[in-house]
């Protein structure tokens, strides 16, 4: 059975490979001290019949947002900079990918965003895609353009409980 965990130091980090350097790297040196420093949470995607081998991870942090850096239809709406949830990296490894492992994680993330919404004040979930390919996959799901930056992408609180109902 599948499940999404807090990273620890048990996991094996060292063998994950989704095939990006920047993604392997930063889950193999940083992940557990950005945590450890209270700068990010990561959590891995596991599977019980081997609990400590990454088949993918997903890293949360808080991001500030000024209305300008809003999509248009939502700027009217917050007349000064508010809080959101930030995904700031998705990734699967290798062996794993085209699996809907990524949409799994990614629901999660969108749970987790709405449970902290229910307790401090939150207007939705960032993204930066990585790619084009990337931001086609998170627009599928309901994310939308910030401005003319096509990878910046928004998911407004009221979208993801929508959603998730």
């Amino acid at each position: 059975m599948l499940r999404i965990e807090a990273l620890t130091k048990a996991h094996k980090r060292r063998l994950f490979d989704c095939g990006s350097e920047a993604l392997n790297r930063f889950l193999q040196q940083f992940a557990r001290q950005h945590a450890e420093r209270e700068i990010s949470r990561t959590f891995i995607l596991v599977d019980d019949e081997a609990p400590l081998a990454i088949l993918g991870y997903l890293t949360l942090t808080a991001c500030e947002v000024v209305a300008t850096k809003l999509p248009e239809s939502h700027q009217h709406k917050y007349p000064h900079p508010m809080s959101a949830a930030k995904l700031a990296r998705l990734a699967v490894a290798k062996d794993w990918q085209r699996k809907e492992y990524g949409k799994l994680m990614l629901i999660e993330t969108m749970r987790r965003t709405l449970a902290v919404g229910e307790h401090v004040g939150l207007i939705g979930l960032f993204v930066d895609a990585k790619d084009v390919n990337a931001s086609v996959y998170y627009q599928s799901l309901g994310f939308v353009e910030v401005g003319n930056d096509t990878n910046s992408l928004f998911m407004p609180l009221k979208t993801i409980r929508e959603a998730l109902e």
